[in-house]
């Protein structure tokens, strides 16, 4: 089969499943993780003959797709603030509001030796883009999933930083170790309510304990990582969330009064309110 031949196949199978304009991005993600061919290398070249290995890659990328897979975890890799991250679904895939977090720590600090504490790291997107943009950043980042902790180790290893992984659960956590510049935390904030909401590829692939929290106790993580964060911040130092945009309020009245004083949220490109910063 020709690579032109696939690509007409590939478009047609997915009419019924997304979006034009997505499954063509999907076709070149994959023609470049499989076969090493960007999208210019396939239009100049139609009569590409796929060999049966890559044949069969691609078809069964193609069912993947058809079940909603996420993208990322078929090609087993995604982008995160300009640096490549291994995925798998042991770990949510970065997303760009979680960039925009980063960015606002970067924006408020510069300054080399840093002590940072990442809670729920995942895929150790957060602590690796820091550690990457930070001279001499003292960075410590927490999981409770052992397999989390593992994909993290190779980012980053793969992005070249030092970062402290540890296995431990936050809500059985009872102090932290030392004070830091920065506490960040991406916990899990989408409510059960909220599932409805939920595209496919995100309810029946991405881990469940990394995204859901009970309808009854939405704010469980917050809280505990507040009250933690409070006593363990340096002078001058601040505690980051990302959060959901339709508890942003409660969240603000729970932070002041677990006493920090300075509360501010932010948007995210899309208008919604995604961001919080409290310092005491």
């Amino acid at each position: 089969m020709t690579i032109n031949a696939f690509k007409i196949a590939f478009l047609q199978e997915l009419k019924a499943h997304y979006p034009a304009t997505e499954t063509e991005s999907f076709l070149y993600w994959l023609t470049e993780a499989f076969l090493g061919k960007k999208r210019l290398d396939v239009a100049i070249n139609p009569t590409y003959e796929l060999s049966t290995k890559e044949e069969k890659q691609l078809k069964k990328a193609l069912e993947r797709l058809k079940n909603y897979e996420p993208i990322q975890y078929i090609v087993g890799e995604t982008e995160f603030y300009g640096l490549p991250f291994k995925v798998n679904p042991s770990v949510l895939i970065p997303r760009p509001e979680t960039e925009e977090l980063v960015d606002w720590i970067l924006q408020d600090y510069s300054q080399s030796g840093l002590h940072i504490l990442d809670i729920g790291t995942g895929s150790g997107c957060i602590p690796i883009s820091l550690a990457k943009n930070l001279v001499d950043a003292k960075i410590t980042a927490l999981d409770i999933s052992a397999k989390a902790i593992a994909i993290a180790k190779e980012n980053a290893t793969l992005n070249q930083v030092s970062v402290n992984f540890l296995q431990q659960d936050i809500l059985r956590t009872e102090n932290l170790q030392q004070k830091y510049n920065i506490i960040v935390s991406n916990p899990p904030y989408v409510r059960e309510l909220e599932k409805a909401k939920m595209q496919q590829n995100v309810l029946n692939f991405e881990p469940k304990g990394a995204l859901y929290v009970k309808d009854d106790n939405p704010l469980i993580f917050y809280e505990k990582i507040a009250k933690l964060a409070i006593g363990n911040l340096k002078k001058n130092g601040s505690l980051y969330f990302e959060i959901n945009e339709f508890l942003a309020k409660d969240l603000e009245t729970l932070i002041k009064h677990i006493g920090f004083t300075s509360v501010e949220t932010r948007k995210d490109i899309y208008g919604k309110d995604r961001m919080l910063k409290a310092t005491i």
